[in-house]
């Protein structure tokens, strides 16, 4: 595979889509006021799996690029607190965040000039490539489960196919 198949692909599998759903499908079923909705028995709201996709995916973006980042403490650093957004535009703001971090590592991953496969000097033997697949894996992982969520909450108008 050349150089540019690969980052074709790679960018597919980081915009979503195929196999998966996009984040922006996943949330288009998200009903206003559920963003702190809870199923008893399950640990997650729909803002807290959207902010800790937000917060992994903004680690890694980071580490993938700036020597100086310090990644959040592990676990609790990557949860956001509460259940349900702590503003009235903190919602929109994480949307945003993911949104914009999301396209930057896409456009990391599309830039001739990143070689995908040499090891991150300030990492420990990652590689550009395997910092965007995990992206995609982490995001495609977590959008499932908020699929399963909105389920369970009665928010999923759409087709058993989808």
């Amino acid at each position: 595979m050349n150089d540019n198949a690969l980052r074709e692909n790679l960018l597919e599998l980081l915009r979503g889509g195929g196999a998966h759903l996009t984040f922006d499908q996943a949330l288009e079923h998200l009903p206003p006021g559920y963003q702190g909705a809870k199923v008893p028995g399950s640990p997650h709201t729909p803002w807290r799996i959207v902010e800790h996709m937000r917060i992994a995916q903004w680690d890694i973006l980071e580490f993938s690029r700036n020597p100086e980042h310090v990644s959040p403490d592990f676990p609790d650093g990557y949860w956001p607190p509460d259940n349900a957004p702590p503003t009235p535009t903190a919602w929109d703001e994480s949307v945003a965040a993911f949104r914009a971090d999301l396209q930057a590592m896409q456009d990391l991953v599309a830039d001739p000039q990143t070689d995908l496969l040499a090891p991150i000097p300030h990492g420990d033997g990652q590689t550009i490539l395997r910092e965007a697949m995990l992206v995609a894996d982490h995001n495609a992982y977590h959008l499932g489960q908020l699929v399963m969520l909105m389920r369970a909450l009665g928010v999923w108008n759409v087709s058993p196919s989808s």
